[in-house]
């Protein structure tokens, strides 16, 4: 694995949707929590494509202001 990317991302188990993805099959961002790395995301369309590892503290930050108003709020 290079640092920050898993070439396959299927071959990691554990990967839940975003409750920001729709049910119509677009916009499908899935994560694994509790990965050692960080956390592991990917496009649900791809799944064995590659996943980006993102560090715990950018994701929180990410996930804070997408549920804040940097990006809408919900």
């Amino acid at each position: 694995m290079a640092e920050g990317t898993i070439p396959s991302a299927a071959t990691l188990n554990g990967w839940r949707k975003s409750s920001y993805s729709d049910n119509e099959g677009a916009d499908c961002v899935e994560v694994i929590d509790g990965h050692p790395h960080g956390i592991p995301v990917r496009d649900s369309k791809a799944p064995h494509g590659p996943a980006i590892v993102v560090p715990a503290g950018a994701w929180s930050a990410f996930v804070a202001a997408v549920k804040g108003e940097a990006f809408g709020g919900r």
